[in-house]
């Protein structure tokens, strides 16, 4: 597979809309769409820039689920709290300010901070940062009007009993699913 051009299609303020040509492996063109965060003006911009963060957030033997209205499948669904590094921000200053506006939580401490990886990798090249921490403080909410969040820390059975009940991200799934298997207690406990 060979790129050949990037043609931009649209933009919004969130979501640019990309179509990517391909010589495939029979010498034909194969036209892909994808959307991305970032301007995307050469093939050494696809998939370089880190968007965001997604968060594992735990409290005294708890995992930190949102459960949030997502309007692009008109549904509630459980999620992990996270969000985008803002221009000039730091990953820990994204982490404290996500942490906040979504719950009310402040940082106790970052457990890990895994590399950046792709979010959604079939449409698009958006990177994110997956982080384990500690949160602390009282659940609160801090969102804006277009949001409709509500954050709760959760016990591991009422995490098994969720997997068999609720609707989830895939991230969000996959941590649920470790958080009841204990993978968590692995971590570093300093």
């Amino acid at each position: 597979m060979k790129l050949l051009r990037i043609d931009k299609k649209d933009g919004g303020r969130y979501l640019k809309k990309y179509e990517l040509v391909y010589e495939n492996k029979s010498g034909r063109e194969k036209k892909y769409e994808i959307v991305s965060h970032h301007e995307i003006d050469s093939p050494a911009d696809l998939g370089n820039s880190t968007s965001g963060i997604s968060m594992a957030v735990l409290n005294d033997g708890k995992l930190l689920l949102l459960k949030e209205f997502r309007m692009g499948i008109n549904k509630e669904i459980y999620n992990l709290c996270a969000g985008m590094i803002e221009p000039g921000e730091t990953i820990e200053d994204c982490i404290r300010r996500e942490l906040y506006e979504e719950t009310g939580l402040q940082l106790k401490r970052i457990i890990d901070i895994l590399n950046p990886s792709f979010a959604a990798v079939a449409i698009s090249d958006i990177r994110t940062q997956i982080v384990v921490l500690e949160a602390e403080g009282n659940i609160e909410d801090h969102t804006s009007e277009n949001e409709k969040i509500q954050a709760a820390f959760y016990t591991k059975e009422e995490c098994r009993q969720l997997l068999d009940t609720a609707e989830f991200s895939s991230r969000c799934q996959v941590m649920v699913y470790f958080f009841t298997k204990n993978a968590f207690e692995l971590l570093d406990k300093s």
